[in-house]
């Protein structure tokens, strides 16, 4: 009525802008209530007015709203036609907001038109235009995530790439804005989706819960929720950001600047370089003799290998890289650290960090003053924390070493036998007075079959850490039948329809005779079984000798046997094997790490063994 008041008079003053105005705010009332045909027709009268008067910025103006009353009808073809006249005058006006604006509305009518490329060019030239916050307004819209929906459901993966980068660039413009919680949120929204696309992918099912951050106001608000102190960690340009979350209080922002580099792609290539350099000081590529679990290998699978020493210029026991490495992620937050447990959430080549090692000023290493684990996003955390309290069995333990594997080919080869693995599981089962499954009875039936019952899980197998794939005595089947993959690859679709509900699982599998992991390889199985139901994982990030996995895992069932929490449990086999005079070194203890909750395990065993 205001509008209509508003015209009238306009119209009786002979006020020709006045009267534009006035079908202006008539149009942008009527799309605001749905009626895009009557917004569309007070828009062109409003036009028409703004060619009479020669207002250049009303005709942009005028231009703008028509395509979106178009695009809002469906009818995308033509709102492109208007924004890109918004976007020419816009541009002949030195309008930049207006610039940006019809940058934004030519993305989202490209997104509906399903070209996503230039969907992503369009925003990406809105942000530039300098409008931070109504360029953001267009992202949080959730036209990002609809985009990636719609990415994956015509393209597949191939694209999921360009949606990552964008999110990556999102959560920097937050940060550069100030804005540090929306920009811990749309940082971890991105890490939990790419980690989601990376279990779809290469692991072949979906989580059975899920949490999102939609549900909660924040996650400054939720995060605060989290009882022990979490830092998410993330790669900036030439910076490494930490996101310190304490229970009860605001989320606090830290910044390491890493000297001498100019670029995020210098920065991580530096890291990369500074864990294969901290794997040739502590000597974990050098003369250790291990049992070849590994499915990724082109030579025969099973078979021990004497790793000749590596010669390097430097002495083995400098270990400046931990030093290095405490000086760059540890000391930044130090001071922020409440108690003896420490949550990271790290990301690419700062998943492989052997945190447990790092060294101090005081030349301590962290696993003596912390308990420490990892989470690869705050989603997953959120997951493992919320689930209900009868969700995870708490009694029961499922131990498979050294299958039967003389009737199986895989990939046209034959499996070695593994007798460390056989060794390792009889060990644990004395331990927890467990008869394990080995040889002919540790078939995918009868794990399948136990794998709902049990609270712990320990698996002593040829696996491949890319994609949870572990191979198991084959399903009995006719004698002329030779078994097929179906008969004896476990995979983690199949552990996802059994109903996973291991407090624990312990993957002592999937190390190559060279020891070498990938930082995907880690994140990925641990967080394809936290989805797929497990409460938390132990892996490790290199492999070891043999006789010390032996002896490291009979520590760590014998702490908990005693009740202690898994994180104590961890802790105190790396000081049993720290303390020894055989497995003293680094390298023997440091590379086992506990991912997702720190839980407690009701096992009537025995730590006499």
């Amino acid at each position: 009525a205001y509008h209509e008041h508003h015209l009238q008079i306009a119209k009786e003053v002979g006020d020709k802008a006045g009267e534009g105005k006035a079908y202006c705010n008539l149009s942008n009332a009527y799309q605001s209530l749905g009626n895009f045909h009557k917004a569309i027709e007070y828009c062109e009268r409003d036009l028409q007015i703004a060619k009479e008067v020669g207002d250049k910025a009303g005709e942009g103006r005028a231009y703008g709203n028509l395509g979106n009353a178009y695009q809002s009808l469906g009818d995308f073809r033509k709102a492109i036609q208007y924004h890109e006249l918004r976007l020419q005058i816009a541009k002949e006006v030195g309008d930049k907001a207006g610039e940006g604006r019809a940058y934004g509305n030519l993305g989202n009518a490209y997104q509906k038109l399903c070209d996503f490329h230039k969907a992503i060019n369009l925003w990406c030239l809105h942000l530039n235009q300098g409008e931070v916050n109504d360029a953001l307004r267009v992202a949080e819209d959730g036209r990002a995530q609809a985009l990636k929906d719609l990415m994956e459901e015509n393209y597949g993966c191939q694209d999921v790439y360009s949606w990552s980068h964008s999110s990556e660039n999102l959560w920097r413009l937050h940060l550069s804005q100030g804005e540090a919680n929306y920009a811990l949120r749309v940082a971890e929204d991105g890490r939990a989706q790419a980690l989601k696309d990376l279990m779809e992918e290469n692991y072949g099912c979906h989580e059975v819960y899920s949490w999102s951050h939609s549900s909660v106001e924040s996650t400054g608000s939720s995060a605060r929720s989290i009882p022990s102190t979490t830092v998410f960690i993330a790669l900036n340009e030439k910076e490494i950001i930490f996101w310190v979350i304490r229970k009860d209080e605001e989320v606090t922002l830290r910044r390491r600047e890493v000297r001498d580099y100019v670029s995020e792609e210098d920065v991580r290539t530096y890291l990369s370089s500074l864990y294969h350099t901290t794997l040739l000081e502590i000597g974990a590529r050098a003369g250790v003799k291990i049992e070849n679990r590994s499915l990724d290998e082109s030579r025969e699978v099973g078979c021990t290998t004497d790793r000749a020493p590596v010669n390097i210029s430097r002495p083995l026991s400098s270990q400046e890289s931990l030093k290095s490495f405490f000086d760059l992620i540890i000391a930044p937050v130090a001071d922020l650290v409440h108690g003896n447990d420490l949550i990271l959430v790290p990301e690419g080549p700062l998943c492989l960090v052997p945190y447990a090692a790092l060294m101090n000023p005081k030349q301590e290493y962290l696993c003596e003053s912390l308990k420490i684990r990892f989470i690869p996003s705050l989603t997953t955390l959120k997951l493992v924390t919320d689930s209900p309290a009868d969700f995870h069995n708490k009694t029961g333990a499922l131990l498979v070493g050294d299958p039967y594997l003389e009737e199986v080919l895989y990939k046209g080869r034959k499996l070695g036998e593994l007798p460390y693995a056989k060794k390792e599981v009889e060990m644990i089962g004395r331990i927890l007075g467990t008869a394990p499954l080995i040889g002919k009875m540790a078939t995918k039936g009868e794990v399948l079959k136990r794998l709902s019952t049990v609270a712990l899980v320990h698996i002593a197998a040829h696996g491949k850490m890319d994609t949870g794939e572990i191979i198991l005595a084959p399903n009995p089947a006719e004698e002329s039948h030779h078994p097929e993959e179906k008969d004896f690859l476990w995979t983690m679709a199949d552990v996802l329809e059994a109903k996973l509900r291991a407090r624990l699982v312990v993957l002592s599998c999937c190390h190559s005779a060279h020891g070498e992991v990938k930082a995907e390889g880690v994140v990925g199985i641990s967080r394809a079984f936290l989805g797929a139901g497990a409460r938390s994982v132990l892996v490790s990030l290199w492999g070891i000798n043999d006789e010390a996995t032996f002896r490291f895992m009979k520590h760590f069932y014998k702490g908990l046997v005693k009740g202690r929490r898994v994180s104590e449990a961890l802790n105190q086999a790396m000081k049993c094997m720290r303390e020894s005079e055989e497995f003293g070194e680094v390298k023997y203890w440091a590379p086992f790490v506990l991912i997702g909750d720190d839980v407690t395990l009701e096992l009537n065993g025995t730590d006499s063994v």
